[in-house]
């Protein structure tokens, strides 16, 4: 599979489905409170993307090649989860942390794929600072995005930030070209050496979606069910996601809604 380059058309189609996506987050956003279950949050955010958007899940029966079909409309991964947790019947607590990750897809088949942290009110200092400090190693990589910059320049930036603050990278997943297909070349991972990997070029759309661990990176399934991955430590992880379009001067954020979480002090535009 080689590399999409969308036209100003089909960014158009990306920039819609993405915005779609994003918006399922701030419409769940009120309702994510300790009490609430995983289960109900993904009830909630299922009936939006179908009866109020108009889209279908990207995730619901989604599988592909040696793991089962994937059983819900969100990803909730709480704690030392660090990805892939299956929404349940448990009530949130109020210490917990969470990644809530979802994908839609368009009527025209435009794929969208975001992801945001949700720290309930009691969480630790530890717990809020690995959380806001991945929301800034996110934004870290994506402010590498231009033409002529190389996937290498993004990874070893998150890295950098990452590892300066006491933290790891999880190797095993990583960002991956998104378009008229779930997954599509590149993938874009979260370390490396800068100069390296694959050149942007104008029209390449991905996500940028680093797994930071406050403990070492190592990772293991969990359970029985071929989907939750945690830290092998038991540390918690923490992720956040957007979805990135390759402009001719730079990068458009295209997971931006209304709902969004301000961006970092550093971060001067999201269209360059």
């Amino acid at each position: 599979m080689s590399i999409t380059y969308k036209t100003a058309e089909e960014a158009e189609g990306m920039r819609v489905a993405c915005r779609f996506a994003s918006e399922v987050l701030d419409y769940l956003t009120p309702f994510v409170k300790p009490g609430v279950t995983t289960l109900e949050l993904d009830r909630l955010a299922l009936e939006y993307i179908v009866n109020v958007q108009g889209n279908k899940s990207a995730t619901v029966g989604y599988q592909p090649p040696g793991y089962p079909p994937y059983p819900a409309a969100l990803c909730t991964s709480l704690n030392n989860v660090v990805c892939h947790g299956i929404p349940n019947d448990k009530p949130l607590k109020k210490t917990d942390i969470m990644n809530i990750d979802v994908t839609i897809i368009t009527p025209e088949g435009w794929f969208g794929d975001n992801s945001r942290m949700y720290v309930m009110p009691e969480a630790s200092i530890a717990a809020k600072r690995l959380s806001a400090l991945t929301f800034e190693a996110m934004w870290i990589g994506i402010q590498q995005v231009k033409p002529g910059a190389r996937l290498g320049d993004i990874g070893h930036a998150i890295q950098k930030f990452a590892e300066g603050h006491g933290f790891s990278v999880v190797r095993e997943f990583c960002g991956h070209g998104i378009g008229k297909r779930f997954h599509e070349e590149p993938q874009v991972l979260h370390y490396g050496r800068p100069g390296t990997l694959e050149e942007l070029k104008p029209g390449m759309t991905f996500t940028i979606e680093p797994m930071i661990n406050a403990g070492k990176r190592e990772v293991k399934e969990f359970g029985n069910d071929g989907w939750t991955i945690v830290t092998k430590d038991r540390s918690l992880s923490a992720q956040w996601e957007h979805t990135i379009l390759v402009t001719e001067t730079g990068y458009e954020v295209l997971t931006l809604s209304a709902g969004s979480p301000p961006l970092p002090s550093f971060v001067s535009a999201t269209k360059t």
